[in-house]
């Protein structure tokens, strides 16, 4: 009986999650329109701000209640699953287009701190105090940097789609589907990690799969929806954004709070985290799409991680 409660609690979740991405993207597409914002800038930061948010939450509760190895699970699964699945299910339905800006600065810096990460982490077992301090610099440079593509022109302002609706009514419709894919991927994320612990899974596994999963929900329906809606820059740039935002911010504000350990065995789940973002630049740096083909790829280097895993 308390299994079948959890699955249609699960069940909820997901209609929640879809739901409020789909109102979310209409609305924070709406509002780059209006103000003139590049909808790449808007992926980068409120877009995924806004879905990585339930990483910040479970991280942060996951830390306090002493299973720390659910935080870096949390993250490091959940970067490798935004790259390999999201953006690989999402080009099977619409090629992506990549800007110039995100081959060039953003997707090489995602590279450069998850080695950072990789390398605070592993170097004595625990992302302290001061490791927090130099994730939470890394953050303060990426939002200069954005601050810096808005004002020079760098990123182009493209119709929003979001036809004649009034500006109350696109924030209304930003701040409830976020509120949405928060509570329903929490829903989604305390059902299945219930499940998964009945059957006696290791708290490591449950942070890189089944909490991964959840916590990434928001980005997958996010980003699929504002493909098919033809906002291929927030696509790309929520999942490119969102990964920044979990190493940094989630990663740096959890370790200022509190230690975070970081267990000598997830040093193959960051080597493949790496790799997944350097996948990423290797498919798209050439003619700055990502295809079919690419997507095939990616989703099979996320089966062979996962075989590896389980």
């Amino acid at each position: 009986m308390e299994l079948a409660v959890q699955i249609g609690l699960l069940v909820i979740g997901f209609v929640m999650l879809i739901k409020g991405a789909d109102f979310f993207v209409d609305g924070a597409a709406g509002i780059a329109a209006r103000f003139g914002i590049p909808q790449l800038v808007i992926g980068l930061t409120i877009v995924a701000f806004g879905t990585s948010a339930p990483e910040a939450a479970v991280s942060l509760t996951a830390a306090f209640g002493g299973n720390a190895e659910i935080t870096i699970g949390n993250v490091v699964g959940s970067n490798i699953l935004n790259v390999l699945i999201i953006l690989g299910l999402t080009s099977l339905i619409v090629p992506l287009h990549v800007k110039k800006s995100t081959i060039c600065y953003e997707m090489p810096y995602v590279i450069v701190i998850s080695i950072l990460l990789s390398v605070l982490g592993l170097k004595d077992g625990v992302i302290g105090a001061v490791d927090g301090l130099i994730l939470g610099g890394g953050m303060v440079l990426f939002l200069l940097y954005l601050l810096r593509l808005t004002k020079s022109g760098e990123a182009e302002v493209e119709k929003a789609g979001s036809g004649n609706k009034k500006l109350w009514l696109l924030l209304l419709m930003a701040a409830g589907g976020l509120a949405l894919i928060i509570a329903g991927s929490r829903m989604t994320v305390n059902s299945a990690t219930v499940i998964a612990a009945a059957f006696g899974v290791s708290e490591r596994i449950i942070g890189l799969t089944i909490v991964a999963l959840g916590t990434s929900l928001p980005e997958l329906v996010t980003s699929v929806t504002a493909g098919l809606k033809g906002n291929a820059d927030i696509a790309v740039g929520n999942i490119v954004g969102s990964n920044i935002f979990n190493i940094l911010f989630v990663v740096g504000l959890t370790a200022l709070i509190t230690p975070v350990s970081y267990a000598g065995a997830f040093l193959p789940d960051s080597l493949f985290c790496i790799g997944s973002a350097a996948l990423l630049w290797v498919l798209t740096v050439r003619n700055r799409v990502l295809g079919r083909v690419g997507g095939v790829v990616m989703l099979l280097c996320y089966g062979g991680y996962l075989a590896y895993l389980l």
